[in-house]
């Protein structure tokens, strides 16, 4: 792996985190950080919906979209590629993993909405990264967006230790978190090169 590309994966991991810095996938990110179980859960399948569909995307824009001359479809065909996709996981976890189905109730379609999918995608095809910096930058990001969770719900469990200020509310304390995780992912900076 050269540099340049493992400074693509280490700055999608971490100081370009999709979720801590772009804002992407909050609603999943913040309603599902409460059990460390099924955030992780989530995040496996976000990271594979995202890596997946990044890569078919990079291939319907390269051999599909830009030969046709048809990129203005680019948006409504990289949605119709990530809803196909997580009805397969969905078809998937509800025969296979009953449990985990289960436990994400509605938040499992939302995966096909999950902006920060459709944002890698996006984000992918307007810096026009080829085959590899697709694969690392949707695969890094995907990891990022679990790590972010993952961390969130463990500040979230030491929660029940501690007495926040009532003035916060659960919704403070938990974006009072959230901001703190981005300052610490930023102070990474150096790493990505």
């Amino acid at each position: 792996m050269s540099g340049s590309l493992t400074g693509l994966f280490l700055s999608s991991v971490f100081t370009g985190n999709i979720a801590l810095t772009g804002f992407l996938g909050l609603c999943p990110f913040l309603s599902l950080s409460r059990k460390p179980a099924l955030a992780a859960a989530m995040g496996v399948s976000v990271t594979f919906v995202m890596t997946v569909t990044a890569m078919l995307n990079w291939l319907l824009m390269r051999y599909v979209l830009v030969p046709y001359r048809i990129e203005y479809m680019q948006i409504l065909a990289f949605m119709l590629v990530i809803a196909a996709l997580t009805q397969v996981l969905e078809l998937f976890l509800d025969r296979f993993a009953p449990r985990i189905f289960a436990a994400f109730g509605v938040f499992l379609p939302l995966v096909a909405v999950n902006c920060a999918i459709l944002g890698v995608s996006l984000f992918a095809s307007f810096r026009e990264y080829g085959f590899a910096e697709t694969l690392l930058y949707s695969l890094g990001s995907g990891i990022g967006w679990t790590l972010a969770i993952l961390l969130m719900g463990g500040l979230r469990r030491h929660l029940i230790f501690c007495r926040p200020p009532a003035a916060l509310g659960p919704v403070g304390i938990v974006m009072t978190l959230a901001s703190l995780m981005a300052l610490a992912f930023g102070c990474l900076a150096g790493v990505g090169g």
